[in-house]
């Protein structure tokens, strides 16, 4: 363990500059840059809101807040995974040419999309604001199902990153996968109108663990009990440490498929 944190401080350069290099190839060209990371979660909010609330007349109260706590978090671990998936094949030049350990590009991939969530939360500020919604000291812990997530998507990020270098295809099918995720996860809809065989099946979605979660502290004034958080922390911790396994076992054919 000693030795592996010596090896990510001697590169931990690197991994800024590659996620300062993410950020500008995003915006570059783009005349409000950055702040794109709050719009468009408040554009999407504005539509889904618009829909789901006038046309589909979904009954939730504060349905544009219930909508964007959960679809920001989402959005993370779409973001994350579906960028660490690539990473090692879009580095394949630098990793043919020096040594680098290979971790470090997944990783980034999944720290750049972490600190775009972060300015999507200024997006939930915002929202909170105009609708003067009031807030309780249980907000303070929102970074821990945050973390949970984080933690949870670097784990599914590695083992998509293998898969990928081996299998091409699972990229295009990991979006399928993913846009099936994203509905089958209680975003738009209360989980409450599921009936009682799709809430079972809901229990395996680790992403409704999460979004309940990261709900209970931003709206309902709600601190999970030790269940729950054992249950969010056994999942996470559990997908990071096959992540990391399997990648480790693996990174040495890389090169072979690259």
């Amino acid at each position: 363990m000693k030795a592996h944190l010596e090896t990510f401080g001697r590169y931990k350069y690197l991994l800024k500059n590659l996620i300062l290099k993410d950020i500008k190839l995003k915006y570059r060209r783009s005349i409000l840059g950055i702040l794109w990371s709050v719009l468009n979660p408040l554009l999407m909010m504005i539509v889904i809101s618009a829909v789901f609330s006038n046309i589909f007349r979904v009954s939730v109260e504060n349905f544009p807040i219930y909508y964007l706590t959960g679809s920001t978090l989402f959005s993370m671990l779409s973001e994350t995974t579906s960028n660490s998936m690539m990473a090692i094949l879009d580095s394949k030049s630098l990793i043919k040419k020096v040594y680098i350990p290979k971790y470090i590009f997944p990783l980034e991939k999944c720290m750049f999309g972490f600190i775009n969530f972060l300015f999507s939360m200024i997006a939930v500020a915002i929202i909170y604001v105009i609708f003067g919604y009031q807030l309780h000291l249980t907000v303070l812990m929102f970074p821990i199902p945050v973390f949970y997530t984080f933690v949870f998507s670097v784990g599914l990020g590695m083992i998509l990153s293998t898969l990928s270098v081996f299998f091409r295809d699972i990229v295009h099918l990991y979006s399928v996968l993913l846009t099936a995720w994203t509905y089958f996860t209680p975003i738009v809809y209360p989980y409450t109108m599921l009936s009682d065989k799709i809430k079972k099946l809901m229990h395996l979605n680790p992403m409704f663990y999460y979004v309940t979660y990261f709900r209970d502290v931003l709206m309902y004034n709600k601190i999970p009990g030790i269940k729950t958080n054992l249950i969010c922390a056994g999942i996470a911790f559990a997908t990071l440490i096959v992540g990391l396994v399997f990648f480790k076992r693996k990174q040495d054919k890389f090169i072979l498929y690259i």
